[in-house]
């Protein structure tokens, strides 16, 4: 999802509102409606920002998607862990991949669990060449950042052996 600053996230940054931390407030400048959510996640992974703060700051009216339209699982102001598993809807724009609810029918969540530990499994096998794109994938805290990162995993670890990944995560 590419969310951008609102009006008032604006004046939030402009007056260092209170309600965004200095982690938060980093994170919150790269919303710039071109990047997508999972691209910012993974440039801030070492930071610590998660899905759960995105969620927070769409929640308070800080960002909101670049279409001014609220997906219905992220209009939800729930926050935590629930919010990840509600923040992948089917409307959701991956670009060239499938759906995640194509296929065997699976959650988004239950296709973010089995395919994780083969992305890291994946990347951490680059080495250091790998090193950043592996943050990444550690960053990923949801179905949605997972798929984004996965034609990058593809370039650098081949088909042979994305094979795995794929059918994890879209089958």
């Amino acid at each position: 999802m590419v969310l951008v600053k609102t009006p008032a996230g604006q004046e939030a940054l402009k007056d260092r509102h209170g309600s965004l931390s200095s982690r938060q407030r980093s994170a919150f400048i790269l919303f710039d409606g071109k990047r997508t959510t999972g691209e910012i996640l993974a440039a801030t992974a070492a930071m610590g920002i998660t899905q759960d703060d995105v969620q927070a700051m769409i929640a308070q009216g800080l960002l909101a998607p670049v279409g001014g339209q609220m997906p219905a699982a992220a209009a939800n102001p729930v926050v935590g862990p629930a919010a990840a598993a509600l923040a992948e809807a089917p409307a959701t724009d991956l670009g060239t991949v499938a759906s995640p609810v194509e296929g065997s029918g699976r959650s988004p969540m239950e296709r973010y669990k089995a395919a994780y530990p083969i992305a890291t499994e994946l990347t951490a096998g680059l080495g250091l060449r790998g090193f950043r794109l592996n943050l990444a994938v550690e960053g990923a805290g949801s179905f949605e950042d997972l798929a984004a990162l996965a034609p990058k995993i593809r370039e650098a670890v081949g088909d042979a052996k994305f094979e795995r990944l794929d059918k994890a995560l879209f089958d």
